[in-house]
């Protein structure tokens, strides 16, 4: 056998030896990393995860009223270019624009760029600009701005704020309400399903009973309710509790009926038995044997219960229930679109829209792919 092929047995066993002797989760990142789509959606979600997160430095203005721009209401996209009639620049630039009300087009805006040398407002890198407090850290640098006047490179909304700023900060606040509900909505699952899955019986019918009933309430008619039960006095971020509260406590049924049903498989098997034999309270081998058991399935459906969780407050947020201005989420901005006036002249105010629809494919494509990849039996089915 030549040294070649000793190189390559050597490599195969050591191969075989990592393979049986990995731990639960990297045979799951294992697999996980075959699924191209499901690493793309990763990638995807934590780019806009972060870029929500990253929203005060990554945008140039305040994404409130504070940040307005009183001079381009309902302005289109202004997008940097290098070149133009005039010739080309090493430094991306815009033109100087002027806007007046014509009566040709019912007194709508009508803006005139100006295209001289002299009109030109150069974009700058790591400019200073309104002040914003990151970690308790007060910054005044953003990622780009111009040397003179400003810059709408996804255009402004009707009051003057900048739709650029608005939909980063709105991302950050959707995934904060998400976040929130998920959390509350995976204790609950936690405690309900595994008391009614360890114990079983009376307890078991009795937590059935009240999962059944939580399930079975209809959503439209208790956000009604709730919307007005809601003060208006309300200030937004006591608003925006309530909700994540809300999305919280509705939307764990489906997550505790998934972990009761595999306690009652589990909570017979020997290694439970032999627990109960050493004296371990139910609380310990609930806590240390049997939902360790299937972690990996619990990560999975609280990844894919977000994209719900997000939708949801969309939803509240775009019929009116939910979240309100001066408070900047997905849902909020979606409310904007929904004129045939916006359709027909303002297209721009449907670019948050595509962000919305890239952040829930890739919370589908990424559970999908740890849905697939936390399968013990995906490899024998391929």
């Amino acid at each position: 056998m030549t040294d070649a092929a000793n190189a390559q047995s050597a490599t195969d066993q050591k191969l075989k030896e990592a393979y049986f002797t990995a731990s639960q989760g990297q045979l799951i990142w294992q697999r996980f990393k075959k699924n191209k789509s499901a690493l793309i959606g990763a990638w995807t979600l934590i780019v806009l995860i972060m870029s929500g997160f990253f929203a005060p430095m990554l945008t140039p203005y305040d994404a409130t009223i504070a940040g307005r721009d009183k001079d381009y209401l309902n302005g289109a996209p202004q997008i940097p270019q290098f070149c133009d009639d005039n010739g080309c620049s090493a430094r991306p630039f815009i033109y100087t624009f002027e806007r007046t009300r014509s009566i040709k087009t019912n007194f709508r805006w009508v803006t005139e760029v100006k295209t001289g040398l002299e009109d030109r407002r150069y974009v700058t890198f790591f400019a200073k600009g309104m002040e914003y407090t990151f970690f308790g850290i007060p910054m005044e640098r953003h990622l780009f701005g111009v040397d003179k006047g400003m810059i709408h490179i996804f255009g402004t909304d009707s009051t003057g704020k900048d739709i650029y700023s608005r939909t980063l900060t709105a991302i950050n606040t959707s995934m904060a309400v998400g976040t929130i509900g998920v959390f509350i909505a995976f204790v609950m699952a936690l405690i309900i399903g595994g008391i009614a899955g360890y114990y079983g019986g009376w307890i078991d019918s009795v937590l059935q009973m009240i999962t059944d009933t939580v399930r079975t309430i209809p959503s439209i008619p208790l956000f009604m309710a709730l919307a007005a039960f809601i003060p208006d006095v309300w200030s937004a971020e006591m608003r925006f509790f309530f909700i994540s509260l809300v999305l919280g406590f509705i939307g764990w049924p489906t997550l505790a009926r998934r972990i009761r049903t595999h306690l009652l498989t589990e909570r017979n098997q020997e290694y439970v038995l032999a627990a109960q034999l050493c004296g371990a309270s139910p609380k310990h081998i609930i806590r240390r044997h049997l939902l360790p058991s299937f972690t990996s399935y619990i990560i999975v459906d609280l990844v894919i219960s977000f994209p719900y969780m997000v939708l949801s407050e969309t939803a509240l947020s775009f019929i009116g229930l939910g979240l309100k201005d001066p408070v900047n989420s997905l849902g909020v901005m979606l409310q904007n679109v929904t004129s045939a006036d916006v359709l027909l002249n303002y297209q721009w105010y449907f670019i948050p829209v595509i962000f919305f629809i890239v952040l829930v494919l890739a919370f589908v494509f990424v559970g999908d792919g740890l849905r697939d990849a936390a399968d013990p039996y995906s490899d024998s089915k391929k």
